[in-house]
């Protein structure tokens, strides 16, 4: 029990050391610092998966405090709340799983908790990250518009003629202070369960996971309910001030999570045929752009359902 014992604090530590350099590397390289930054939640996946809530746990830990000696009490909270715990927390659901007659399913096999409620739990967590982050940064419209002011003088400085209307102007900051949370939620939702995607498949083929590999197409939908929470946070963004701020970034952060599904629902459809490359291909590349992205959320909307994966053997090993 002594060397389990010091095997799981040896790999959290290094998870966790691992996750920070990544995270600090993020900050320090501007051209792919979106995707170091989805790659810091790796370390801590592939610890939870493959060793067990204990082992992300203190890899949480450990990240947590070198990036509040080493770089800043607010880097160490911008690097846990928005990808470090919610990466611990998927890795804690992904190891979930009951005998699947207590769920009404044959005897003799295990049932894994589903993709969409994974989903699920991971949009609420971005959506309470950014919540906390916006509250301790002070994020508002006076934040933003100081942003776009700077923007604007700049690029009146470098030709006059490009000078706006002070109403549009105003009008533009409005848009960017609801705009920012919302692609701030739906890229984390987006990176981060990517990152979990590939910790599964690292994990599954070490042999460290008894989990076992889902059709992604075929079983990753949003739950039913999450439509109840996307409307309730459209509505919300209406309202302005604080409570549309926390709209926009619950309905980013859950919009993100139906746009996932509107792609899987894409590559399933893709499946066997001649054209599947090029579509996905370009599909993927028109995300950068408003219109597409929301036709992935509407495919993702019109098809909510919970599918669970079972594999054989019994088991109530909820790690």
């Amino acid at each position: 029990m002594k060397n389990f014992n010091v095997k799981i604090l040896a790999i959290g530590a290094l998870s966790g050391v691992a996750a920070f350099m990544l995270a600090m590397a993020a900050s320090f390289n501007l051209l792919f610092s979106t995707l170091l930054a989805a790659a810091s939640a790796l370390p801590i996946l592939i610890a939870g998966l493959g060793w067990g809530n204990i082992a992300a746990i203190i890899a949480i830990i450990v990240a947590g405090a070198l990036g509040a000696a080493l770089a800043s009490p607010f880097f160490a909270l911008y690097m846990l709340a928005v990808t470090l715990v919610p990466a611990g927390w998927l890795s804690h659901l992904g190891n979930l799983a009951r005998p699947a007659n207590e769920i009404g399913g044959p005897e003799g096999l295990t049932a894994w908790y589903p993709l969409s409620d994974i989903l699920l739990h991971l949009c609420a967590a971005i959506t309470l990250a950014l919540v906390i982050l916006g509250t301790v940064a002070g994020y508002g419209p006076e934040t933003t518009g100081a942003l776009v002011d700077s923007f604007m003088d700049a690029l009146v400085t470098q030709n006059p003629e490009l000078a706006a209307d002070q109403a549009v102007i105003d009008q533009f900051k409005g848009m960017f202070t609801l705009m920012l949370p919302m692609v701030q939620g739906a890229t984390s939702v987006v990176l981060l369960f990517v990152a979990f995607h590939f910790a599964t498949r690292i994990v599954g083929a070490a042999g460290l996971s008894r989990r076992p590999r889902e059709d992604v197409a075929q079983s990753l939908r949003m739950h039913t309910n999450a439509i109840f929470v996307f409307v309730a946070a459209l509505i919300a963004t209406f309202f302005g001030g604080t409570i549309g701020l926390v709209g926009a970034a619950c309905l980013g952060a859950f919009g993100g999570g139906f746009m996932l599904a509107g792609l899987a629902r894409m590559h399933l459809a893709a499946r066997g045929k001649s054209w599947a490359v090029p579509v996905i291909i370009l599909s993927y590349l028109s995300l950068i752009f408003s219109f597409p992205a929301l036709i992935f959320v509407t495919m993702g909307l019109l098809d909510t359902r919970r599918a669970i994966a079972l594999s054989p053997g019994a088991s109530s090993d909820n790690q």
